[in-house]
């Protein structure tokens, strides 16, 4: 068994059947949960957004809910200056230039406000059924440390890494998979090392020893 299939070998073994752990009900629900998830957990965005999708669970809501109690209730996310008014920009673009519904594509999705390729990813694969790999802290860690992408490769680089050795019918899955890993795993400070069993082809193991 080739080095990549023990690292797949070993991500089905640990999260068979991985979802996305943020909470939402519709394509709109979950680019804001998405927006909010910088630099938050997705523990407390979804503690805001159970209120806040109360209120406003569509771009027309959203706007007239407005940005000052928008940003009241975001609060707890951090940033809520910045995605405040990325959410409501969205929102309105939404509206103006997409009829009302969150665009599919990654081209036009990242013509919104507060919406890179990352957040792009996620909602192509979570909301709409795409099979895409979203680069956030934990898969670009992850990649580097077990070798699948270069040391200090960008997101974009490590996407593009990944997108190459990973079967397209199975990419959303590996990215969460890889996101759990990250978490639980092999975290920024103090990761598992000990108990994973990746360690005899782990490059960042091996450097540690």
């Amino acid at each position: 068994m080739g080095k990549f299939d023990r690292v797949l070998s070993y991500l089905d073994e640990l999260y068979p059947a991985p979802k996305c752990a943020l909470n939402f009900s519709n394509e709109y629900e979950l680019l804001v949960a998405v927006i909010l998830s910088a630099q938050c957990t997705d523990a407390r965005v979804n503690i805001v957004t159970k209120e806040l999708f109360k209120l406003a669970n569509n771009p027309k809501s959203m706007l007239d809910l407005g940005i000052e109690k928008l940003k009241d209730i975001i609060r707890p996310c951090g940033f809520f200056n910045s995605k405040s008014k990325a959410i409501i920009s969205s929102s309105a673009d939404i509206i103006e230039k997409f009829n009302g519904h969150v665009p599919e594509t990654m081209e036009e999705l990242t013509k919104l406000r507060g919406v890179g390729r990352k957040t792009a990813n996620v909602v192509i694969a979570n909301a709409f059924g795409g099979q895409t790999i979203a680069v956030d802290t934990h898969v670009h860690r992850v990649s580097i440390r077990l070798g699948m992408a270069k040391p200090n490769s960008t997101p974009y680089e490590c996407e593009m890494s990944l997108l190459k050795i990973v079967d397209e019918n199975r990419r959303t899955k590996f990215h969460h998979q890889m996101i759990w890993f990250g978490r639980e795993y092999c975290k920024a400070i103090k990761p598992k090392c000990e108990i994973c069993k990746l360690q005899d082809i782990c490059p960042y193991y091996k450097s540690k020893k």
